[in-house]
């Protein structure tokens, strides 16, 4: 006896986005999977980064609908995103440079107690908040010079770790990544591909949008390719369809 496929933990249906004239995104559909890394692939103006923000709660659809884990979820805002458990990394990855790992991880979201007292008169627990950004650092296994330092302090592939480490320790269900590695150098970049893996390995659903076709062949489980807007194709990546994926992306003959 087969067994079922496992459900979808995201599913986006016929997404449709128009900002004035423009028509960026046209019935758009794509799931991801708990244990995967979907590759979302594309040249500039694809799709892409408006698919991304409409399920990171930026843009709402115009139609369509977002599933969550079955349930039809209405993301109207970043922190609803956050709350029904979605993280996204940008590619400017939004840290603040004066803060310590720890706090960029909880800016915002910090813990504080008593419960009973409204949010602003809480005592914020810094050292639960210190420990807890510590065991995910140590546990995603990135390396820090020092980790009471502020992340200006710190190279850019250490800042990328943060921000990725950051999403892990609040999302439930998806982590979106954009472009990760760019600007990264060689051994950096490394760093990062390997949290990715290590983000795969925990039972996330990673959707990973990036430029860099090795890495895609490296770690993509499954990729999907959006041409002005439209899905134009959906397959597992590999050194033998590498020319088929990238003709996808430039809209060319093989």
């Amino acid at each position: 006896m087969t067994e079922a496929p496992a459900a979808p933990v995201l599913a986006v249906r016929h997404a449709q986005k128009h900002f004035g004239a423009v028509h960026a995104l046209k019935d758009v559909s794509i799931e991801a999977y708990r244990g995967e890394v979907l590759a979302l692939l594309g040249d500039n103006g694809a799709g892409k980064s408006t698919l991304v923000k409409c399920i990171s709660g930026i843009h709402p659809l115009d139609e369509g609908e977002i599933v969550l884990d079955g349930q039809v979820v209405a993301i109207r805002s970043p922190a609803a995103a956050r709350r029904v458990g979605v993280e996204t990394v940008y590619q400017d990855l939004a840290l603040f440079d004066n803060l310590t790992p720890a706090q960029n991880f909880y800016c915002g979201r910090e813990i504080a107690f008593p419960a009973w007292l409204p949010q602003g008169l809480r005592f914020l627990r810094g050292r639960a908040m210190d420990q807890e950004a510590a065991a995910v650092i140590e546990r995603l296994k990135v390396k820090l010079p020092k980790f009471d330092a502020p992340v200006a302090l710190m190279s850019g592939g250490q800042r990328q770790a943060i921000a990725v480490a950051r999403a892990t320790v609040f999302a439930r269900k998806v982590v979106i990544l954009d472009e990760p590695t760019a600007a990264l150098g060689v051994r950096e970049s490394r760093k990062v591909l390997d949290l990715i893996v290590q983000l795969r390995a925990e039972g996330n659903a990673v959707i990973l949008i990036t430029h860099n076709m090795e890495h895609v062949i490296e770690l993509a489980d499954r990729a999907v390719v959006l041409r002005q807007g439209r899905k134009v194709g959906e397959m597992k990546p590999d050194r033998d369809n590498q020319r088929k994926l990238v003709a996808l992306i430039v809209g060319a003959e093989v």
